[in-house]
Protein backbone atom coordinates (compact mmCIF):
# COMPACT_ATOMS: atom_id res chain seq x y z
CA UNK A 1 0.00 0.00 0.00
CA UNK A 2 2.99 2.19 0.88
CA UNK A 3 4.50 2.33 -2.16
CA UNK A 4 1.72 2.26 -4.40
CA UNK A 5 0.90 5.54 -2.89
CA UNK A 6 3.98 7.15 -3.01
CA UNK A 7 4.62 6.01 -6.94
CA UNK A 8 1.20 7.78 -6.93
CA UNK A 9 2.08 10.78 -5.23
CA UNK A 10 5.39 11.49 -6.92
CA UNK A 11 4.37 11.11 -10.26
CA UNK A 12 1.96 12.93 -10.36
CA UNK A 13 3.25 15.72 -8.57
CA UNK A 14 6.31 15.87 -11.23
CA UNK A 15 3.39 15.44 -14.05
CA UNK A 16 1.62 18.44 -12.50
CA UNK A 17 4.38 20.45 -11.83
CA UNK A 18 4.90 20.64 -15.61
CA UNK A 19 4.92 24.38 -16.43
CA UNK A 20 3.15 24.26 -19.49
CA UNK A 21 2.63 28.13 -20.16
CA UNK A 22 5.78 28.91 -19.39
CA UNK A 23 7.65 26.35 -21.57
CA UNK A 24 5.12 27.15 -24.87
CA UNK A 25 5.77 30.86 -24.31
CA UNK A 26 9.71 30.29 -23.98
CA UNK A 27 9.68 27.78 -26.92
CA UNK A 28 7.20 29.81 -28.93
CA UNK A 29 7.90 33.80 -28.32
CA UNK A 30 10.88 33.70 -25.79
CA UNK A 31 9.29 35.48 -22.78
CA UNK A 32 7.98 34.05 -19.51
CA UNK A 33 3.93 34.92 -19.39
CA UNK A 34 4.62 35.64 -15.64
CA UNK A 35 5.99 39.03 -16.92
CA UNK A 36 2.73 40.25 -18.68
CA UNK A 37 -0.57 40.72 -17.99
CA UNK A 38 -1.94 38.96 -14.58
CA UNK A 39 1.23 38.00 -14.25
CA UNK A 40 -0.12 34.18 -13.88
CA UNK A 41 1.30 30.73 -15.25
CA UNK A 42 -1.80 29.47 -16.71
CA UNK A 43 -4.14 28.88 -19.91
CA UNK A 44 -5.98 32.50 -19.70
CA UNK A 45 -2.75 34.58 -19.34
CA UNK A 46 -1.44 32.53 -22.50
CA UNK A 47 -4.16 33.20 -24.30
CA UNK A 48 -4.36 37.27 -23.48
CA UNK A 49 -0.22 37.31 -24.17
CA UNK A 50 0.50 34.90 -26.69
CA UNK A 51 -3.05 34.41 -28.47
CA UNK A 52 -5.30 31.54 -29.08
CA UNK A 53 -3.20 28.86 -30.32
CA UNK A 54 -0.56 28.90 -27.70
CA UNK A 55 -3.22 29.25 -25.32
CA UNK A 56 -5.05 26.38 -26.92
CA UNK A 57 -2.10 24.16 -26.33
CA UNK A 58 -1.26 25.05 -22.98
CA UNK A 59 -4.97 24.28 -21.74
CA UNK A 60 -4.82 21.23 -23.64
CA UNK A 61 -1.58 20.13 -22.10
CA UNK A 62 -3.09 21.23 -18.49
CA UNK A 63 -6.07 19.19 -19.11
CA UNK A 64 -4.01 16.40 -19.78
CA UNK A 65 -1.71 16.50 -17.04
CA UNK A 66 -4.44 16.11 -14.50
CA UNK A 67 -6.57 13.32 -16.94
CA UNK A 68 -3.53 10.98 -17.32
CA UNK A 69 -2.52 11.87 -13.50
CA UNK A 70 -6.31 10.63 -12.12
CA UNK A 71 -6.58 7.65 -14.96
CA UNK A 72 -2.80 6.31 -15.57
CA UNK A 73 -1.33 6.78 -12.39
CA UNK A 74 -3.68 5.68 -9.88
CA UNK A 75 -4.12 2.82 -11.78
CA UNK A 76 -0.22 2.34 -11.69
CA UNK A 77 -0.31 2.95 -8.24
CA UNK A 78 -3.25 0.96 -7.09
CA UNK A 79 -2.32 -1.91 -9.03
CA UNK A 80 1.42 -1.76 -7.20
CA UNK A 81 -0.43 -1.24 -4.11
CA UNK A 82 -2.40 -4.72 -4.25
CA UNK A 83 -5.40 -5.41 -2.06
CA UNK A 84 -6.21 -2.19 -0.47
CA UNK A 85 -7.18 -2.14 3.55
CA UNK A 86 -10.51 -2.99 4.81
CA UNK A 87 -11.23 0.80 5.93
CA UNK A 88 -11.60 2.21 2.56
CA UNK A 89 -13.78 -0.32 1.15
CA UNK A 90 -15.59 -0.05 -2.22
CA UNK A 91 -14.14 3.82 -2.52
CA UNK A 92 -10.10 2.59 -2.15
CA UNK A 93 -9.87 3.28 -6.43
CA UNK A 94 -11.75 6.21 -5.94
CA UNK A 95 -9.48 7.76 -3.39
CA UNK A 96 -6.60 6.77 -5.96
CA UNK A 97 -7.48 8.66 -8.36
CA UNK A 98 -8.36 11.65 -5.89
CA UNK A 99 -4.99 11.85 -4.41
CA UNK A 100 -3.44 11.52 -7.95
CA UNK A 101 -5.46 14.47 -9.24
CA UNK A 102 -5.16 16.61 -6.57
CA UNK A 103 -0.99 16.22 -6.71
CA UNK A 104 -1.37 16.83 -10.26
CA UNK A 105 -3.37 19.70 -9.32
CA UNK A 106 -1.18 21.10 -6.71
CA UNK A 107 1.87 20.33 -8.75
CA UNK A 108 0.49 22.76 -11.00
CA UNK A 109 0.41 25.51 -8.24
CA UNK A 110 3.33 25.23 -6.79
CA UNK A 111 6.07 23.67 -9.70
CA UNK A 112 9.06 22.77 -8.75
CA UNK A 113 10.44 23.25 -12.15
CA UNK A 114 9.41 26.98 -11.84
CA UNK A 115 10.23 28.01 -8.22
CA UNK A 116 6.92 27.08 -6.97
CA UNK A 117 5.01 29.92 -8.84
CA UNK A 118 2.55 28.15 -10.94
CA UNK A 119 -1.57 28.81 -12.13
CA UNK A 120 -4.45 28.47 -10.63
CA UNK A 121 -4.98 24.72 -11.09
CA UNK A 122 -8.50 25.01 -12.45
CA UNK A 123 -7.91 22.97 -16.02
CA UNK A 124 -5.71 20.41 -14.21
CA UNK A 125 -8.69 20.31 -11.59
CA UNK A 126 -11.10 19.74 -14.90
CA UNK A 127 -8.76 16.67 -15.98
CA UNK A 128 -8.83 15.01 -13.36
CA UNK A 129 -12.54 14.87 -12.78
CA UNK A 130 -13.09 13.82 -16.58
CA UNK A 131 -11.42 10.67 -15.48
CA UNK A 132 -13.54 10.26 -12.61
CA UNK A 133 -16.83 11.08 -13.60
CA UNK A 134 -17.51 12.87 -16.80
CA UNK A 135 -21.00 13.52 -16.54
CA UNK A 136 -20.77 16.13 -13.15
CA UNK A 137 -17.63 18.28 -14.91
CA UNK A 138 -19.54 18.64 -18.23
CA UNK A 139 -22.43 19.92 -16.73
CA UNK A 140 -20.23 22.03 -14.47
CA UNK A 141 -17.85 23.32 -17.77
CA UNK A 142 -21.90 24.02 -18.92
CA UNK A 143 -22.03 26.60 -15.97
CA UNK A 144 -18.89 27.90 -16.62
CA UNK A 145 -19.09 28.41 -20.09
CA UNK A 146 -22.46 29.87 -19.38
CA UNK A 147 -21.29 32.63 -16.80
CA UNK A 148 -18.06 33.42 -18.90
CA UNK A 149 -20.24 34.12 -21.91
CA UNK A 150 -22.42 36.20 -20.42
CA UNK A 151 -20.20 37.94 -17.78
CA UNK A 152 -16.86 37.78 -19.41
CA UNK A 153 -15.01 37.32 -16.97
CA UNK A 154 -12.66 34.01 -16.45
CA UNK A 155 -12.25 34.04 -13.13
CA UNK A 156 -15.54 34.00 -12.12
CA UNK A 157 -16.53 31.08 -14.86
CA UNK A 158 -13.75 29.66 -12.76
CA UNK A 159 -15.13 30.56 -9.60
CA UNK A 160 -18.47 28.88 -10.00
CA UNK A 161 -17.90 26.18 -11.71
CA UNK A 162 -15.76 25.19 -8.53
CA UNK A 163 -18.34 25.76 -6.28
CA UNK A 164 -21.05 24.40 -8.61
CA UNK A 165 -19.07 20.50 -8.89
CA UNK A 166 -19.31 19.54 -5.30
CA UNK A 167 -23.16 20.78 -5.41
CA UNK A 168 -24.26 19.28 -7.97
CA UNK A 169 -22.35 15.68 -7.16
CA UNK A 170 -24.38 16.25 -3.98
CA UNK A 171 -27.63 16.59 -5.89
CA UNK A 172 -27.21 13.57 -7.97
CA UNK A 173 -26.21 11.04 -5.45
CA UNK A 174 -29.38 12.33 -3.27
CA UNK A 175 -32.08 12.71 -6.14
CA UNK A 176 -30.78 10.54 -8.89
CA UNK A 177 -29.72 8.13 -6.31
CA UNK A 178 -26.23 8.00 -8.65
CA UNK A 179 -23.33 6.01 -6.96
CA UNK A 180 -21.37 8.57 -5.54
CA UNK A 181 -18.53 8.12 -3.25
CA UNK A 182 -18.16 10.35 -0.44
CA UNK A 183 -14.61 10.44 -0.69
CA UNK A 184 -15.48 11.89 -4.30
CA UNK A 185 -17.59 14.68 -2.11
CA UNK A 186 -15.05 15.25 -0.07
CA UNK A 187 -11.86 15.70 -2.20
CA UNK A 188 -13.73 18.27 -4.57
CA UNK A 189 -14.73 20.72 -1.97
CA UNK A 190 -11.28 20.67 -0.85
CA UNK A 191 -10.43 21.33 -4.40
CA UNK A 192 -12.81 23.97 -4.97
CA UNK A 193 -11.77 25.64 -1.17
CA UNK A 194 -8.28 25.46 -2.67
CA UNK A 195 -9.00 27.03 -6.32
CA UNK A 196 -11.24 30.04 -4.82
CA UNK A 197 -8.46 30.75 -2.84
CA UNK A 198 -5.81 31.23 -5.16
CA UNK A 199 -8.39 33.06 -6.91
CA UNK A 200 -8.60 35.40 -3.96
CA UNK A 201 -6.54 38.61 -6.22
CA UNK A 202 -9.29 37.91 -9.01
CA UNK A 203 -12.40 37.95 -5.98
CA UNK A 204 -10.65 41.62 -4.55
CA UNK A 205 -10.80 42.81 -8.20
CA UNK A 206 -14.11 41.80 -9.04
CA UNK A 207 -15.80 43.54 -6.24
CA UNK A 208 -13.35 46.53 -6.93
CA UNK A 209 -14.71 46.26 -10.51
CA UNK A 210 -11.01 46.35 -12.27
CA UNK A 211 -10.92 42.63 -12.97
CA UNK A 212 -9.79 41.56 -16.76
CA UNK A 213 -13.00 41.16 -18.65
CA UNK A 214 -12.71 39.53 -22.28
CA UNK A 215 -13.22 42.09 -24.51
CA UNK A 216 -14.02 40.01 -27.20
CA UNK A 217 -14.46 36.21 -28.09
CA UNK A 218 -12.84 36.33 -31.76
CA UNK A 219 -9.25 34.26 -31.71
CA UNK A 220 -6.58 36.55 -30.27
CA UNK A 221 -3.49 37.05 -31.38
CA UNK A 222 -2.17 37.76 -28.36
CA UNK A 223 -0.84 40.65 -26.84
CA UNK A 224 3.12 40.04 -27.83
CA UNK A 225 1.79 39.45 -31.72
CA UNK A 226 -0.07 42.44 -31.44
CA UNK A 227 2.80 44.85 -30.40
CA UNK A 228 5.07 43.09 -32.88
CA UNK A 229 2.93 44.39 -35.63
CA UNK A 230 2.37 47.38 -35.03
Amino acid sequence: MTTGLFTTVVLSYFLGAIPTSIWIGKLLQGVDVRNYGSGNAGATNTFRILGWKAGSLVAAIDLLKGFSAAYFISSLGFNIAGQPPVMFGAEAFTLFQLIAGTIAVLGHMFPVYAGFKGGKGVITAAGMLFAIEPISITITLIVFLTVLFTTRYVSLGSIAGSITYPLLLLLLRTYFEMDIANTLIFFTTVIALIIIYKHRSNIQRLLNGNENRISSFKPSKGRINEEQLT
